[in-house]
């Protein structure tokens, strides 16, 4: 796997990407979950290269990114819009595919809809939500909110895969291999030498500073676009009336969506099996017209 590491700063705050397949024009955005980092994308954006330029942001507060000094008013999808448009600008993105698990697929339905950023309106080609809908289950939310708000430390890192290992096995299979590189790259040390997962806590505050931000039917039927929602079958998150109402506003209305479930995944399908990187390369190649 080839990539390189790169900086920049959007709305005054330093965002950390990887970059593959630098060469071709066609362009992918790739964005991560709450917690997670953009290196969770390596599998996806490695099937990916040889035809697209794909872009892995680390979200504000997460991965190598910058922390945000505001997080009551910055962890939230209209920042993080803010931080993908001045992307786009960034780094001369005139139009791209986006996939984004669970919150990268919120931030590209707001990106998308337009009414945080106008100018991206036109310029996201298609959308895949890697088990993220505009409606989402409220047990689930808190969770999420639960485990991520509070994470633990560990004196090895044995035992941060161990953990790693039980709160993400609904996302499937992983290989050892890729169970290790998820925690190498996806860890930070504390002063004390303890490691402990690599984002700022406080980014939680965005489920109780802006309770609503993740109720996006307003965003969603705004959209023109096709959408590819990726369900893990077992999903306690998007559950299936949602994926079903889905297809009913929106560009489901006008026939553009289309919802697939990945069998043997919860929230959320990791994108590291050849199933379902096929249909991502598939959808995004029927759409490049």
């Amino acid at each position: 796997m080839h990539f390189t590491s790169n900086y920049v700063t959007c709305a005054g705050r330093e965002i950390h990407f990887t970059e593959w397949g630098h060469e071709h024009a066609r362009t992918v955005i790739a964005w991560h979950g709450l917690a997670r980092t953009g290196r969770d994308m390596d599998e996806l954006a490695a099937a990916l290269a040889d035809r697209y330029r794909v872009i892995c942001p680390d979200t504000l507060g997460r991965g190598f990114s910058q922390w945000s000094p505001d997080p009551g008013n910055e962890y939230r999808l209209e920042f993080y819009a803010r931080l993908a448009a001045e992307l786009f600008d960034r780094l001369g993105i005139a139009r791209a595919h986006w996939i984004g698990t669970s919150m990268g697929g919120a931030i590209g339905t707001v990106c998308a809809s337009g009414l945080f950023q106008p100018q991206l309106q036109d310029r996201i080609r298609s959308l895949v939500l890697n088990d993220n809908a505009p409606r989402l289950a409220a047990a689930a939310i808190e969770r999420i909110r639960n485990y991520a708000g509070s994470p633990p430390a560990f004196a090895s890192m044995a035992e941060l895969e161990a953990f790693f290992r039980e709160v993400y096995k609904p996302y499937g299979w992983l290989s050892d291999a890729q169970w290790r590189r998820l925690t190498e790259t996806s860890m930070r040390r504390l002063p004390d030498g303890r490691v402990t997962p690599h984002y700022d806590p406080a980014m939680v505050r965005q489920f109780t500073d802006h309770p609503d931000d993740y109720a996006l039917w307003e965003h969603y039927d705004r959209l023109r676009i096709p959408v590819l929602l990726l369900r893990g079958a077992e999903s306690d998150l998007v559950l299936p009336d949602a994926a079903a109402e889905m297809l009913t506003r929106g560009p489901g209305t006008l026939g553009l969506t289309r919802v697939v479930e990945i069998p043997g995944c919860g929230h959320a399908p990791a994108l590291n099996v050849p199933e379902q990187l096929g249909l991502v390369r598939e959808f995004f190649d029927r759409h490049e017209g």
